[in-house]
């Protein structure tokens, strides 16, 4: 099988859950190679998400190692046919870094999103003309054609997913409603497409005002993306040396657990609208 040297996080995933599946069964590589009739290295290569594998051989590695999971291993030969197939996103390959297309593959493969920020309005409700003010001030700063680059892809991931009308639930912190890092008009403008955006079948955003009782975690911007089967989901968090992903079970509780606690102290959607409805007004009447 032809080897991949840059494998996807989705492709890693798959391999991570087959080397699970022959962990749990008790056999080791070289044992589940010799029952294959294939070798340790490729085995190694498949669990490492560098060699390519057909939906034919990950069934007959679920037959070998006895698992009885169904809707695992339907998820994962789902994976198989959709790198077979592509995404938009591969043509920003070599283009873009890598953490804008895998945060695009993995919303192309979810069943839901939850989104907490707390310092911007999130990547999928932003304007292009907001999203380019956050692009320029990028340190080191970006060349405009490179800005301009950025822009067109947050706004391709956009349309990808309301393409796929996935429910979202959007936990935002009142702060970054009125964060001034860009001109008035372009705020007024962004909190305007957010209220109408708040208002689409599957869509809720809700505000986490600054009194809130429970504010965990205030300082992350985060995203989970649920997949077909808990086993599956993924995580993102912004820091300042980029987007960091995390598919453990542990840190997936953990996050599950900051949605939970979001849910409960966030205002309900109709209240967080008319908040932001009149943090809208507010910045036109002092920039009349």
């Amino acid at each position: 099988m032809p080897g991949r040297q840059n494998p996807t996080l989705r492709q890693r995933r798959l391999g991570t859950e087959l080397r699970r599946m022959r962990e749990q069964a008790g056999l080791s590589n070289s044992q589940l190679a010799r029952l294959l009739g294939t070798t340790s290295a490729y085995v190694a290569q498949v669990e490492n998400g560098k060699s390519s594998v057909t939906v034919e051989r990950l069934h007959a590695i679920a037959a070998t190692c006895m698992c009885a999971n169904q809707p695992l291993i339907d998820a994962l030969a789902d994976i198989i046919v959709d790198r077979e197939k592509g995404g938009w996103w591969e043509e920003y390959r070599g283009i873009l870094s890598t953490d804008f297309l895998e945060v695009a593959e993995l919303e192309a493969g979810a069943q839901r999103l939850a989104t907490y920020t707390s310092t911007f309005i999130p990547g999928l409700f932003q304007t292009s003309d907001y999203a380019r003010v956050l692009f320029a001030q990028t340190y080191p700063p970006l060349a405009q054609q490179h800005v301009d680059l950025r822009v067109t892809f947050r706004m391709r991931r956009q349309q990808a997913v309301r393409s796929l009308d996935l429910p979202h639930a959007a936990y935002i912190h009142e702060a970054a409603l009125r964060m001034r890092f860009c001109e008035s008009t372009v705020l007024v403008d962004q909190l305007e497409s957010l209220i109408v955006a708040s208002e689409r079948p599957g869509i809720s955003v809700r505000v986490v005002r600054f009194d809130a009782d429970v504010l965990p975690s205030p300082s992350e911007n985060y995203a989970y993306m649920a997949g077909p089967i808990a086993e599956l989901d993924f995580a993102q968090m912004d820091t300042g040396h980029g987007g960091q992903l995390f598919d453990a079970p542990a840190h997936l509780a953990r996050f599950r657990a900051l949605i939970a606690q979001m849910e409960s102290s966030a205002l309900p959607e109709g209240e967080s609208r008319d908040l932001i409805r009149s943090i809208k007004d507010e910045v036109e009447s002092k920039h009349a």
